[in-house]
């Protein structure tokens, strides 16, 4: 009782306090807050994008809190390319029958991946009982959802992942080009480097050097080359020794690339954490941090109109 009266007078309070300083002050992140609203709105008026089934495939792991975001990252990819697409949605745990109409209104001909089949995967493919860190970690960190239930998905085996919190700007031949031809890992540059764990530790625990400032924004990888049980392994290790961290699966996925030959794309071309003065980028935004204020009140106003 008393650590829930400290939760509601001091720490909760300070909390947020600090999250309005991080982005202006209180009546900026009011600001922010609803023009992320007003997103959410402007999503469900958004223009149908069409899917074919031999498009190339793009996968987003996505949910009620997330699909306007997806439908906006959608919409500004096809906006700057000619090409076809078939847009795999990977239900997060949230997915109804009002959610999932509104993905068959709006994106016409795409895949939906409810949660029995990625349940249904994850028990032939990554059974509790022999990956039992993977299972526990992923009914409380969602983050992980992008390794383990997208690529025990049957299709290719190479699979794209994008984060749904970014927007395209340009044409982005490089990523079209991987998708055409894969034939090695491809990632997208951070702006500073976060895995939250040591790369002594990551390293030790890989066999192998790890690549410096890996951004998941943007991911490819070969599901048929994951090796799962190392994976469980490392999740075990990292956080027995360094503790849980909200960077986990950026670890874990520089952890697999580790010194492979890969697609790094240009880290001025697809920007993440982009500032004010990088408002109109050459290729793609990724909205993280103090980015979100930009994304949320300005950004994908300025890809309607442009």
């Amino acid at each position: 009782m008393l650590q829930q009266i400290i939760n509601v007078l001091y720490r909760h309070p300070l909390s947020q306090l600090k999250r309005y300083r991080r982005f202006g002050g209180y009546f900026s992140y009011r600001a922010m807050m609803r023009g992320s609203r007003q997103m959410m709105e402007a999503s469900s008026q958004l223009p149908p994008v069409h899917c074919y089934a031999h498009g190339l495939p793009v996968y987003f792991l996505t949910g009620k809190n997330y699909l306007y975001q997806t439908l906006f990252c959608i919409r500004s990819l096809v906006k700057f390319s000619n090409e076809e697409f078939q847009f795999i949605l990977v239900d997060d745990g949230s997915f109804d029958s009002t959610l999932v109409a509104q993905i068959q209104k709006q994106l016409p001909g795409c895949t939906i991946v409810m949660q029995d089949e990625v349940d249904k995967n994850l028990q032939q493919l990554l059974p509790p009982q022999q990956y039992p860190h993977l299972y526990q970690k992923r009914k409380v960190y969602p983050h992980l959802k992008k390794l383990t239930d997208i690529h025990t998905l049957t299709g290719s085996d190479w699979k794209l992942v994008l984060d749904s919190d970014m927007l395209f700007w340009d044409t982005p031949q490089e990523i079209i080009q991987w998708l055409k031809k894969p034939e090695q890992p491809i990632h997208m540059v951070d702006c500073v480097e976060s895995y939250g764990y040591s790369k002594q530790l990551m390293e030790k625990l890989s066999g192998h050097p790890i690549p410096s400032l890996l951004n998941v924004g943007a991911i490819g990888l070969n599901s048929t080359e994951i090796n799962w049980s190392a994976l469980d392994n490392w999740v075990h290790v990292l956080e027995e020794k360094e503790g849980a961290c909200y960077y986990l699966e950026q670890a874990l996925t520089a952890m697999l690339i580790g010194e492979q030959q890969s697609t790094i794309l240009d880290k001025d071309q697809y920007k993440v954490n982009p500032s004010l003065g990088d408002a109109k980028p050459p290729v793609l935004h990724h909205y993280v941090d103090l980015s979100k204020k930009y994304y949320y009140t300005q950004a994908w106003k300025k890809l309607i109109n442009y």
